[in-house]
Parts: C-alpha cells; sequence; structure tokens
C-alpha cells in the first residue's frame, strides 16, 4: 500500500550530526555546532512535493525488488570513503542559491554532496519507471544509481529565463553512483570516475551551447573501490567510487509512465503499477500544474489538457533533436527511459560529439544494430513518442495523440531548417533552396570526411560576394581553408573499413536469401547495406592516392562554395549596408557555431589526469566549454601532459597503492607518447582508440 510522504525528522538530522563529528574527529560540540553553522549546504531550503504528490512505497525493504504501486521508494545512500571534490560547476550551483567557491572548500560540502550524510530537509528515494530499450519493453528499471535528495526552493532573485524554464519554484537534486536501490538489478549502484566526469561536463556543455538539458553541479570521488571491466574484455580492474550531483525542475521521464504497461506482446513483462489507473491520472496531474502551469490554466476540459500537454511535450522534443543534430550531438541511449517529461537532455552515458561527418555515426559501441545513430534520432524520438501516448491513454485518446504525433516532422523540420540558415549565415532570406543547399553541404563534409564543428566554425570566414572582387581567388581561398578540415586517405579508409568480417558478411548475404526468417533474427538489411556500403567505399579508396583524393575533395568543396557564395548575393539584395550585413552575418555564425565541444579525446584527457590524481584538467576543460563560442586566451589547450605525478588523495592501503602506481605508470607511458592538440583542434589519431559503452 502506498502512502503519502511524512515530514522529515529530527531522526535525519540527529544522523548528519554523527557524520559530521566523523569529519570534525575530536572537535568539542560548541566547535562542532560553529562548524556545522558554516556549511551552507544546510541552508538548503527543501520543499520535497514529489514525495507529497506523487505515491511513495510503503516498503523499507532493502535490496532489489518489484516496486508496486508506488512513483517512489525510500533509499539509503551509502557512504564513501575520505569523499572529495574533483570539480563544481559554480554556474549549476547558483541555481540553488550556493556559492560554488564556499561549496568547494566547505569541509561538509564532499559528504553531503556524494550521499555519505544527509543534508538536513533532504529526504532520499528512488525512482520507479520502465521503458523500452532498444526497441524492446524492459519492464521495470527505476533509478538503479541516482537517489533523488529532495527539491531545493528557487532561492530569491533567480533569473526570469530560469523562472520561465522551470515555473514549479523548485529544483530536484539527485546524486548519482551513492549506491543500491530497489531499482539496482544486478549492478551495485555506483559510478566510476570516467562516467561521472563525461556526465559531468557534459551536462554543462551542453546548457552553454544553448541545448536544453539537466544540469551537474560537481564530482566526488572517494577511496571507496569498485571492480570494472572498461571494456568487457575479462580484464576487470578496480576504480574509484565517484558521485555526480544533477540538478533538474525533474527527473520524470517517459518511462515513468510505462509503469502502468500491461503485459507487452513480444517479451511479457508488464509495467508494476498495471491497472493503476489512479496513479497515472495523479501523475499527469502533477506534472501538468508543476511544471506546465499555463496549459492547467487554459484548459478547463480534462481531454484537451492533457492533449495539449502532450502537444508541447512533441514540440519541445521535436526542438531538441534538431538542436542535437545542428551541433553533431549523438545521445547513444535513446531509451524512452531515457527522454525527459520536460524536453531536456537526459541521462549521459555512451554519447559522443561527432568529428568526422558521418549520417551513420554511433557513438554506443554497443549499439550493434545502429537503432541510435545520429541520423536515426529524429525518428526514434517520434518512435518514443508514440509509446509515450500509449502509455498515457486513455487519459490521452489515442485518436487525437495519433494527430499530434503527425505534426512532428513537420516541426522538426522547422526547427532544424531554422538553426541550420544561422550556422550558413542566411539570414535576410528562407528560400525553398536552402535545404538543397544544406544538404549538398552535408554531403560534401561526408564524402570528404569534413570535421563537423570545424567546418561549420570556418564558413564565417566565407563573405558575401562584393564588386571588384575576383571570384575564382576568393573561391580557391575558401576551398583550402576547408579543405584543412579534411580526413586524409588512410583517415577514410580506417572509417570506411566494415566492422563486419568479410566472411560473416558473406554467411549473412546468404541467409537473407535461403533462409529470411532466421535471418531477421540475427541481423538486419540495414546493418548488411551498411557493411557493403563501406566495403564498396574502402575498395575505390584502395585504389586512389592521397594526391587524386586531393584534388576530388578540391573540386567538391570548391563547386559547393560557388553555390554557397550565389546564395549569398541573394541576401545582399535590398541591403543598402552590406559591411553591417556581413558583420551581423558573422556574429550570428560565430554564436550558432561553437568553436569547441566535448569532443571524446578531451574528456578521454580529463579523465586520465584525473585517474592519476590531478584534477586540474577536469576544471580547465569545464572552463574551456563555459564559453564554447569564444576563443580563450591562455585556455587554448591542455596544461596535463601525463606528467606522471599521482597527488596525495587519501590513505591508501599498499594493494591500493601500487595499483595506482601502475596506473599511474600506464598513463604516463601513453600520454607521453600522445602529442598535445588544442581543444578546437581536429581529434589526434590516439582518439580513435577511444571506446564508449
Amino acid at each position: 500500500m502506498a502512502y503519502l510522504a511524512p515530514r522529515l525528522g529530527h531522526f535525519r538530522i540527529f544522523n548528519h550530526s554523527v557524520s559530521a563529528c566523523r569529519l570534525l574527529g575530536t572537535a568539542g560540540m560548541a566547535d562542532m555546532g560553529l562548524a556545522l553553522s558554516r556549511s551552507p549546504l544546510e541552508k538548503l531550503d527543501f520543499d520535497n512535493v514529489a514525495l507529497k504528490k506523487l505515491p511513495l512505497d510503503s516498503s523499507e525493504e532493502p535490496g532489489v525488488r518489484q516496486v508496486n504501486g508506488a512513483c517512489f521508494s525510500r533509499v539509503k545512500p551509502q557512504p564513501v570513503t575520505k569523499p572529495r571534490f574533483v570539480a563544481v560547476s559554480h554556474e549549476a550551483l547558483a541555481l540553488l542559491g550556493l556559492n560554488g567557491e564556499e561549496v568547494m572548500t566547505d569541509p561538509l560540502g564532499p559528504e553531503y554532496l556524494s550521499g555519505s550524510s544527509v543534508m538536513p530537509g533532504s529526504e532520499t528515494a528512488a525512482h520507479c519507471y520502465c521503458g523500452h530499450q532498444f526497441g524492446q519493453f524492459a519492464g521495470q528499471l527505476g533509478d538503479g544509481a541516482a537517489i533523488y535528495l529532495g527539491e531545493v526552493k528557487v532561492p530569491p532573485g533567480q533569473d526570469s529565463d530560469l523562472l520561465r524554464e522551470n515555473p514549479s519554484g523548485r529544483w530536484e537534486i539527485q546524486v548519482k553512483g551513492a549506491g543500491k536501490t530497489p531499482f539496482s538489478r544486478q549492478a551495485d549502484g555506483r559510478k566510476v570516475l570516467r562516467s561521472s566526469i563525461r556526465e559531468f561536463l557534459c551536462s554543462e556543455v551542453m546548457f552553454f551551447l544553448g541545448v536544453p538539458t539537466t544540469r551537474a553541479g560537481s564530482v566526488v570521488t572517494s577511496d571507496s573501490r569498485v571492480v570494472r571491466d572498461v571494456y568487457y574484455s575479462g580484464n576487470p580492474r578496480n576504480e574509484r567510487c565517484s558521485v555526480v550531483l544533477r540538478i533538474a525542475p525533474t527527473f520524470l521521464r517517459f518511462g515513468s509512465f510505462e509503469i502502468f504497461k500491461q503485459a507487452d506482446e513480444s517479451t511479457g513483462r508488464q509495467g508494476p503499477s498495471y491497472g493503476r489507473h489512479e496513479i497515472r491520472s495523479q501523475m499527469m496531474d502533477y506534472v501538468i500544474e508543476m511544471f506546465y502551469p499555463e496549459i492547467q490554466r487554459n484548459h478547463p476540459d480534462r481531454v484537451e489538457r492533457n492533449v495539449a500537454f502532450f502537444r508541447e511535450v512533441m514540440l519541445r522534443t521535436a526542438r531538441l533533436v534538431a538542436q542535437w543534430q545542428c551541433v553533431g550531438f549523438c545521445h547513444g541511449v535513446l531509451n524512452t527511459d531515457n527522454m525527459s517529461i520536460l524536453g531536456l537532455t537526459l541521462d549521459y552515458g555512451p554519447y559522443g560529439f561527432m568529428d568526422r561527418f558521418d549520417p551513420n555515426f554511433i557513438c554506443n559501441a554497443s549499439d550493434n544494430s545502429g537503432r541510435y545513430s545520429y541520423q536515426a534520432q529524429p525518428a526514434i524520438c517520434r518512435w518514443n513518442l508514440v509509446k509515450l501516448a500509449e502509455a498515457l491513454a486513455p487519459e490521452l485518446p489515442p485518436d487525437r495523440a495519433e494527430e499530434v504525433v503527425d505534426e512532428y516532422l513537420d516541426l522538426y523540420n522547422g526547427f532544424y531548417l531554422e538553426t541550420m540558415r544561422k550556422k550558413l549565415g542566411l539570414l535576410k532570406k528562407d528560400e525553398p533552396e536552402d535545404e538543397i543547399l544544406i544538404t549538398e553541404l552535408l554531403q560534401t563534409m561526408h564524402n570528404t570526411g569534413a570535421d563537423f564543428t570545424n567546418t561549420f566554425r570556418s564558413l564565417s570566414q566565407i563573405s558575401c560576394p562584393t564588386e571588384g572582387e575576383e571570384e575564382e581567388e576568393l573561391v580557391r581561398k575558401a576551398t583550402e581553408l576547408l579543405l584543412q578540415q579534411c580526413a586524409s586517405l588512410e583517415e577514410l579508409k580506417a572509417a570506411n573499413k566494415p566492422t563486419m568480417d568479410t566472411r560473416e558478411l558473406a554467411m549473412l548475404l546468404s541467409m537473407a536469401q535461403s533462409n529470411p526468417a532466421l535471418f531477421q533474427m540475427i541481423s538486419d538489411r540495414a546493418t548488411i547495406a551498411r557493411q557493403l556500403e563501406m566495403l564498396s567505399k574502402l575498395k575505390d579508396l584502395m585504389e586512389t592516392s592521397q594526391e587524386e583524393l586531393q584534388s576530388k575533395h578540391a573540386e567538391d568543396w570548391s563547386g559547393w562554395i560557388t553555390r554557397y557564395r550565389k546564395r549569398l548575393a541573394r541576401e545582399l539584395e535590398g541591403q543598402s549596408d552590406v559591411r553591417a550585413l556581413q558583420e551581423e552575418r558573422v556574429r550570428v555564425m560565430d554564436s550558432t557555431n561553437p568553436r569547441v565541444v566535448l569532443r571524446n579525446y578531451i574528456a578521454q584527457n580529463a579523465i586520465e589526469a584525473a585517474e592519476n590524481g590531478d584534477f586540474s584538467e577536469v576544471q580547465r576543460v569545464l572552463k574551456v566549454l563555459q564559453k564554447p563560442f569564444s576563443s580563450q586566451p591562455g585556455l587554448e589547450s591542455p596544461a596535463w601532459v601525463g606528467r606522471g605525478q599521482t597527488t596525495d588523495q587519501g590513505e591508501r592501503d599498499e594493494e591500493e597503492e601500487e595499483e595506482e602506481q601502475q596506473e599511474a605508470a600506464a598513463s604516463s607511458s601513453s600520454s607521453t607518447a600522445r602529442t598535445p592538440v588544442p581543444y578546437d583542434s581536429k581529434p589526434p589519431t590516439w582518439a580513435n582508440e577511444i571506446c564508449v559503452t
């Protein structure tokens, strides 16, 4: 039986004091009271509305279990040994009214933000949800590593734009990696430095790129260890337990509404709260009242309200995925349980920013079929919206939901073209031919293996035509500019090497003809077609020299640049001040096309530094990413170059110390062999070895 959460009592505050005593050692009670009063985290004003408005699991039984008839379960975070900060985001913590410097120097900060101690007013819980994973309904999933700490009231004076985006007046905060919950399945509820740093950095860079996202306030690491097999290669190693503080208006997702699903025809699994229609109504009321108050006010009719809500979720999702496509971002695991009900980028796992443009780019090494490839993202998000609509029925009539979903593609295309025009500096006119020009640009980038981020950034250096210019010379210079971002012959050969053995490919082709049913069970035609296309390209490349390739690339680019400049000429029609237009165009382009994004090699370098005990590179990368459209003098390149030094990060036993020395030596060896490259550079050769799953 579910019940509403009681207010937090003195027990939790007392429990926190015990943790504080452990931190402060032999300090007297008066000194301890003084120290406690100094922790800014104890001043957070919690109002945990989700636990009051939504059903809470009555059981506090430890361990993994099915949670029926509830949206949340109470949990107890598991402390880590000697927690300490890797980095904090001052901007994200400011959402909670916190000063980053004060938090960073607070002796209780790492305790609280790792979940090792519980802040006054916090009520720890885990959210129950389901999801379709890689197209199949997986049944109960839930927060297996994330723990809800509560909702912090928006501090006075918060930016009005933020309040419009978060009308609830509260920020939900979570710690990810703080131990087991009822939803941990076979896992231990822990995260390590690798995944924690990646989530922390990407949450923040997406915000500064202008892409809707959950935020990350801090990363804490510790002396606690867990065993991880990084590449699933049978070579496990001990890694440090690390915890990310996540911040959002809410972490509810499409899968939150799938807990009511009846038994799935394919998998036989059903949601843990199947048949509990009153809870679905309760959840919809909560989400709309809290996060879509205008819809609640403007639609007194319940059905019309629910349709308007679904339409707004659809619109936000279409806009979000269009923004992903325009910055070359690939999420990697677009299951329904990773789709925010607010249209935010949620759950940063095996994501990737595209380097060399490839519409078939797959950032998740576990995605063998390419279901979540770059070019598949818009269609997958539509598919997920269909599953959300099914989960909301009968509160959302299916025929009305279908009408809304039918609007998705046109909305997505509109958002995509609007941003792409800005990326190309087409500001004054919207011409039907623009879509063709954009498509031809992407095709040229694909053919030449051009770097996605740097090619777009370079376009602002191609000016509008003016009288008296030598057109042929300008096209030649622009071509040379873009050729610098193209792949070499060897890079293209490596990129087009089929991932499937030719014998396996031949067997599958034969099976597709002789036994289609069996073929469908173990592969699909899209995967085979992709492998054959790569094989064909590789064959052509093997018969091409670097000089021939360079000549072909130059021809492709000069042709596109000529068409682009003709389109730019039409921007000038009717404009009296050409110079002002050109300046505006460069300003818009350079504030739309980032100079730097979180490429995998940048994240990997920061991770290796942190694993060697040097957290400065994580902090440096964060600083660079906070201004992704600008050049920052003194921050052009990584400061960490594999010095092989391990700072004193707490007591370690002999076995851990020896292991750390081995890790440091290995990282130092690999890093000193590398030549450091600027953050805005194309990726170095060693980046091809990075594998994210």
